[in-house]
């Protein structure tokens, strides 16, 4: 979730033969849906991990009608050489150890804890297997209790950290439990995500490097006010409260603590300043005196990066500051070079694009990489070599590559790792000599590769068949428009199957156009997605485009929709229409808008800003009002609304609805705690109120996407209606 007449930029590349084959056939729309996630998705490799200490990975493999987890070691010092594989253990022999009635049908998600132990967990039930002779032997370890959340498992020392509804538990190596924290008020929430996961958070719960000290997240939200959530399951339905703040309203408190099992006592660092502010980016120091934490005012304009004593809280130094005019959206935590004590790598966009720099707790840094393009991961290091290895939109925003060069040296070495054109996603081993390499593109479905970061070798370990092969598959025009100001925008044009240059087509454009987020990527499939695929079979042309305001193309590519969400968005968006407008192909009285969440508020917003462009429009989950929506996203985006009213406004769709001209359709799902319901209801009230007619979907139960089988009574219902109204 938030002009001159275009020029054709590019060409066009196809992503499947063209024409039908007689063999070839159409999607049903279960496999359009859901497909790419099930019978349709491309083989790919299963539970890689790479094992701690050791140049070798393993992975779960096919064997003898059942499943087995195979260890692999390349040896790069070999040209042509094969990789080693040794079986650990097969899920017969893991049910024979566990269960004689034979319970496990797969094999469960295992992690390794050092490189001869591992661990898994079932409900609340943990497993733990050592390497005796070549094979992993398992057994019960514990379990914990029925309610159990969040379980964090620490390899150091085996202790075990976990939440019970809003406190914090530890299970200590010895076996003793202790209560970290006993908040009685529900309110009060420890050892979870906090602020609504923004900032890149995703869990709430930190173990030491040696594992002996617990850091914790502690969310204060009795200042802010319920908002219910109505169970519709039960009779009568019942309202389940939860705490959403809205834009401009009171946001929760959150500090971090400190707790240490020997003796039982917990610490908070001193993060002082407003109470509301965001605690971010939590890194343990390698020797474990200290925590960093970046700390973020509410503006969101003003970064601190923070040392706090880990023994008394106290603030040991402000490291460094960063300041922006508009918004500052750190992401990730530090990474300390391997030996290293004050010596870390830090991300920013200062540069105005995302950038890796080496600094030390002095608060002196040194650019690493530079260039206008984005890094987009740290995937590893290289001790021995002083190199980092990561990931990069360098060669194209369309497509990700993996890349090397050395830190605290020489910024213009960047050497590439991988030649395949597409997306690529590395994992690294733990001293950087090997990694795996995955990667699709439009016209590769899925390949794995083993490589030395140091020397050519190289080897394939999945080359996956093409899933699609035998569907009709439509031909796919990659477009370059020019927005207003001349900035390039990428997208594709999705033509119907046995398309007819002559014949006039309906046209779907499909949108999201908001923050972190990109739809044009060199991936496979290359269309994006198999309801597109599946619409081009039926007749409809399809464009989309990444607008201004997403992702992956530069703080001012993001930054341009900043106090105006859905005004420079639809400047773009109007460009893609009148790129699809000079088409002698298109129908123009026949065009359709359709988006979900970011994309639901786009596509609201055209039908009501824009009423004489689009025919019909089906929004999904959208934005009404942003003084609705949470705080952390809106306000880095729009400020808050006593200080952006004008924005807000524009923004605003409830003032709005007097302008539909078309057919439009919202669709929400009942227990949407993102975008809360409230946004749609709002929004057929205002329509009731003005006499103006709209249809109207619900998904009970559902939350802010639709998923699981229902999605395909969810897609059929959003096609039924262009049917409906585009032929």
């Amino acid at each position: 979730m938030k002009k001159a007449f275009l020029l054709i930029l590019a060409g066009w590349m196809c992503s499947g033969t063209p024409g039908a084959k007689a063999q070839q056939r159409q999607y049903t729309m279960a496999e359009a849906t859901n497909g790419l996630r099930q019978q349709l998705a491309p083989e790919r490799l299963k539970q890689f991990e790479w094992i701690p200490n050791q140049n070798a990975y393993t992975r779960v493999v096919p064997a003898n009608g059942s499943y087995a987890w195979v260890k692999y070691t390349p040896d790069a010092t070999r040209a042509g050489s094969e990789i080693k594989a040794d079986t650990l253990l097969t899920l017969s022999s893991l049910n024979q150890q566990l269960f004689a009635s034979g319970e496990l049908r797969g094999m469960p998600v295992l992690h390794w804890m050092s490189d001869n132990s591992a661990w898994f967990s079932m409900s609340n039930n943990l497993y733990k297997g050592q390497l005796e002779n070549g094979t992993m032997h398992f057994s019960q370890w514990c379990t914990l209790p029925a309610a159990v959340e969040n379980i964090t498992v620490n390899n150091q020392t085996g202790q075990v950290a976990w939440t019970e509804k809003n406190n914090l538990y530890i299970r200590t190596a010895a076996g003793a439990v202790q209560a970290v924290t006993s908040d009685t008020d529900v309110n009060i929430v420890n050892g979870k995500s906090v602020h609504r996961e923004e900032f890149g958070i995703d869990k709430g719960i930190f173990f030491s490097p040696q594992g002996d000290l617990l850091a914790f997240y502690r969310m204060d939200q009795r200042m802010v006010k319920d908002y219910p959530i109505i169970d519709w399951s039960v009779t009568p339905a019942k309202a389940n409260n939860i705490k959403y703040p809205m834009a401009g309203g009171p946001s929760h408190e959150v500090t971090l603590g400190v707790y240490q099992p020997a003796t039982q006592k917990t610490v908070f660092l001193k993060t002082g300043g407003p109470a509301d502010h965001y605690l971010t980016c939590v890194t343990w120091a390698p020797d474990q005196q200290s925590i960093f934490v970046a700390l973020l005012n509410r503006e969101q304009n003003h970064l601190w990066l923070n040392q706090y004593n880990a023994a008394t809280g106290d603030l040991v130094k402000t490291v460094f500051e960063e300041t922006d005019t508009k918004y500052i959206h750190p992401t990730h935590t530090l990474t300390f070079i391997p030996g290293k004590h004050d010596q870390f790598i830090w991300w920013s966009d200062a540069s105005g694009y995302e950038h890796l720099y080496l600094c030390n707790t002095k608060g002196d840094r040194k650019a690493i990489t530079a260039g206008n393009w984005v890094v987009n991961e740290l995937v590893g290091i290289n001790a021995k070599r002083n190199e980092v290895i990561y990931t990069a939109a360098k060669e194209s925003p369309m497509e990700k590559h993996i890349y090397a060069t050395k830190y605290g040296v020489n910024r213009s070495d960047n050497m590439r790792l991988d030649t395949a054109a597409g997306w690529h996603d590395a994992q690294v081993s733990s001293d950087g000599s090997y990694l795996v390499d995955a990667y699709s593109s439009g016209t590769t479905p899925y390949t794995a590769r083993v490589a030395a970061t140091a020397g050519k070798w190289s080897k394939n370990v999945l080359v996956a068949q093409d899933p699609l092969k035998n569907f009709q598959r439509p031909e796919i025009r990659e477009i370059t428009l020019k927005a207003d100001d001349g900035t390039p925008l990428y997208g594709k044009l999705i033509l119907p199957v046995n398309f007819d240059a002559t014949k006039k087509y309906p046209v779907i454009v499909y949108l999201y156009n908001g923050p972190n987020v990109q739809l044009i990527r060199n991936t496979y499939p290359y269309s994006g997605n198999l309801w597109y695929e599946y619409m081009a079979q039926h007749g409809y042309v399809i464009f989309t485009m990444d607008g201004r305001g997403s992702d992956n193309r530069g703080k001012a590519f993001e930054q341009a929709t900043f106090r105006q969400l859905g005004t420079v968005e639809m400047n773009d968006q109007l460009q893609g229409v009148a790129y699809l407008k000079s088409l002698p192909f298109i129908n123009t009285d026949k065009m359709g808008v359709h988006g979900w969440s970011f994309g639901g508020f786009m596509t609201t917003s055209l039908m009501l800003r824009h009423p004489d462009v689009f025919k019909v429009g089906v929004a999904g989950g959208p934005v009404i009002d942003w003084s609705m929506y949470e705080v952390m996203y809106t306000e880095r985006y729009m400020d808050t609304p006593q200080d952006n009213p004008e924005g807000y406004a524009n923004a605003n769709l409830l003032t709005k609805t007097k302008n539909l001209q078309g057919k439009l359709m919202l669709i929400h799902g009942t227990n949407d705690d993102v975008v809360v319901w409230q946004h749609s209801i709002d929004f057929i009230r205002t329509c009731v109120d003005n006499g103006v007619q709209v249809d109207y979907f619900v998904y009970p139960g559902h939350l802010h996407n639709v998923l699981g089988k229902d999605r395909v009574h969810l897609m059929q219902k959003i096609t039924d209606y262009f049917d409906a109204h585009l032929k």
